[in-house]
């Protein structure tokens, strides 16, 4: 892989850029604080309750429309024509009392120049109680969420570019941070920087195989499990 070692940002790499992306879950706040556990369950209740199936049926399902479409959502939508709005509602009805204010997070965001955003498959509601739980919404210029993507998840190419081009966001000077690889396949051939954020300890997480970066993903620039200290080094360049 052509990325550098987990944790140590290169600052002269990042000198171009003007345009910060980040994914929300398991990317603003770390991967062990398992708020989406909480949506995972939402979620299976309510294909189980909408097919009348057994929750490990459900579950099922719902990990394989997960992995066949980039959501759950997307997946009962081509199949099951859903209201996408009673999904979302019912998916993120969920306690944000995990989620702690991080002032620290918050000036590594503050300090980088340029615009931030906010690029997730969830809703901005779910963006805006999180970013607002860890106390560094106000950090982002705006949220671009499975709703204005017309419910065309990431991975697609096109939901990147329908966000670039709403942003009027010049990609060869963005850079995007996010915790699933494949998410990052599309970003790099717009030309951004890519940073993958990682569990602190991969060992204790259960992933998914296709969810842990692989020696053959060279569209991964750079690999961290320190969001914050990731981007406090890279704003050295400015002082």
């Amino acid at each position: 892989m052509s990325t550098k070692p987990k944790n140590e940002p290169n600052p002269a790499e990042f000198t171009h850029v003007t345009e910060w992306v980040f994914d929300l879950d398991n990317t603003l706040y770390p991967h062990e604080v398992n708020l989406f556990s909480q949506i995972d369950k939402n979620m299976t209740a309510y294909v189980a309750e909408l097919l009348q199936l057994e929750p490990d049926e459900a579950r099922k399902l719902q990990k394989q429309y997960y992995h066949e479409h980039g959501t759950t959502l997307q997946g009962l939508m081509i199949h099951y024509g859903i209201d996408p709005n009673a999904f979302l509602e019912r998916a993120h009805a969920i306690d944000y009392s995990a989620l702690l204010p991080n002032p620290e997070l918050g000036e590594a965001i503050k300090a980088l120049p340029g615009r931030k955003f906010i690029l997730t498959n969830g809703s901005v509601p779910h963006a805006q109680a999180a970013a607002g739980a860890l106390g560094i919404l106000d950090h982002f210029e705006d949220i671009f969420d499975i709703v204005a993507a017309d419910y065309l998840p990431k991975p697609a190419s096109a939901t990147y570019e329908k966000f670039a081009a709403l942003a009027k966001l010049d990609t060869t000077k963005a850079a995007m941070f996010e915790d699933l690889p494949r998410n990052l396949t599309a970003p790099k051939a717009l030309g951004m920087k890519t940073v993958l954020l990682v569990p602190r300890n991969l060992e204790g997480i259960i992933m998914e195989r296709w969810e842990i970066p692989a020696l053959s993903d060279d569209h991964i620039d750079f690999i961290t499990d320190d969001l914050t200290g990731f981007l406090k080094e890279l704003t050295v360049r400015a002082g």
